[in-house]
């Protein structure tokens, strides 16, 4: 049931990250020059190491636009460039996006694209506070992503914290 749900659910959750990742590449002009020199190539997204317990999410296959952005694609091929994010902690990986840490990446393919993949995961961040701002202001915007960034610093400690207390952890 859940694998069917999953299937029905993953190209609109890719296709909310793909609006997600312009929004930020958007903001930085930099960025778009970047990637548009690289138009037509394309990008494999692999979860590598998921947990046995979840559905593991499919690739996420992105092609670059002519104006520096990504969009969402159904077939890439077989030279396109591959990034495996280490997902066997999804968890742990995605508190570490919150909190702006870079995940663990393999990477194969087009050296060139991927240096400036490279560039983009070390150089962009999503300003949270900024969007927020324009919804509710500035002085609860900057209220908001204090009680946010306290939340999830206090998530990730406490995940650490029970890492150590798993059998096989590492201490």
């Amino acid at each position: 049931m859940i694998q069917e749900w999953s299937h029905l659910l993953a190209p609109a959750a890719q296709e909310r990250l793909v609006l997600l990742l312009n929004h930020v590449i958007s903001r930085e002009p930099v960025a778009m020059t970047r990637l548009a020199v690289h138009q037509g190539c394309a990008i494999r997204v692999q979860a590598r190491g998921w947990p046995g317990l979840l559905p593991a999410p499919p690739d996420l296959l992105l092609g670059i636009t002519p104006a520096g952005l990504l969009e969402r694609l159904e077939h890439v091929p077989e030279d396109a460039l591959s990034l495996a994010l280490d997902a066997s902690n999804p968890a742990g990986l995605a508190l570490g996006a919150l909190l702006g840490q870079k995940p663990s990446v393999q990477v194969q393919g087009d050296a060139a694209l991927a240096g400036e993949i490279s560039w983009l995961m070390d150089n962009l961040r999503w300003d949270i506070e900024d969007d927020l701002a324009k919804l509710v202001g500035a002085v609860p915007a900057r209220q908001l992503t204090v009680w946010a960034q306290s939340a999830a610093q206090a998530c990730a400690a406490l995940a650490r914290g029970l890492a150590k207390l798993m059998p096989g952890a590492k201490a």
